[in-house]
């Protein structure tokens, strides 16, 4: 079995989003069993700046730690300090192998603005990664859902543009699901046929449109999603509450 902890949207930037955070990072370090990987789908930070992304280097599980942009991230100080590479605003696009399980990392930020798209660039690059190891068990994942989730506020930040990232996933089977963020609530849905799983929020809830005038709940513990990948390649998800102490 191959197990990711999928998390999100830790905002850091205060003493606040910090301990949040950490709490997290301290609950998957104390599991008494193995995961395969810690996966945070972007908004790392709340205003992407350099001091704000060296706190994720203290917390830092000795499990591979992978992670994409949001669009609270600042791609150059992204890169300078989380990927020791040089000042670049072009798309991070990454892809790494763990345990027999592939994670392709798009980014669906604009930069500037709320809501997302992959560029023309990132699409292509897409295709091209997923057409290299067809017989690999794949997840794709960026920051934004590329559909509507229910929830009015998170849904006019979405990621748009979607017809043609959905015309590439259709091309390759051996995509079992895509895992997202920017939602700050636990979802599931599907989107070109495959599961599509969006992690909870660490630094904040957001409210269903029934349950509250309020957008965020700031009160609710933050969270983190297991996806189990069986053997016969089904995917459970379980999510579990890390009480702050």
């Amino acid at each position: 079995m191959h197990i990711t902890a999928h998390l999100s949207d830790p905002h850091l930037d205060d003493d606040r989003s910090l301990r949040r955070f950490e709490a997290v990072m301290d609950y998957l370090n104390r599991l008494p069993g193995d995961i395969d990987a810690i996966l945070i789908t972007g908004d790392l930070t709340d205003n992407g700046l350099a001091e704000e992304y060296r706190h994720l280097t203290g917390p830092i599980s000795t499990v591979p730690v992978l992670h994409c942009p949001g669009n609270h991230d600042v791609r150059g100080a992204y890169r300078e300090v989380l990927l020791d590479e040089p000042f670049d605003e072009s798309p991070i696009n990454r892809v790494h192998q763990i345990n027999g399980v592939r994670f392709v990392l798009c980014d669906s930020t604009i930069p500037g603005e709320a809501p997302g798209e992959l560029t023309e660039s990132t699409r292509e690059w897409l295709d091209r990664t997923l057409t290299e190891q067809p017989d690999t068990p794949t997840y794709v994942c960026f920051h934004h859902p590329p559909i509507p989730l229910g929830i009015t506020h998170v849904d006019r930040l979405r990621q748009f543009g979607t017809d043609r990232l959905e015309a590439v996933l259709r091309r390759h089977h051996h995509v079992e699901a895509i895992l997202c963020g920017h939602a700050h609530t636990a979802a599931s849905t599907r989107f070109a046929d495959r599961p599509l799983l969006v992690a909870p929020g660490i630094v904040s809830t957001a409210n269903l449109d029934f349950e509250s005038d309020r957008v965020l709940n700031w009160d609710a513990p933050p969270a983190v999603m297991f996806h189990l990948r069986h053997d016969d390649g089904r995917i459970t998800t379980h999510t579990r509450f890390v009480p702050l102490g």
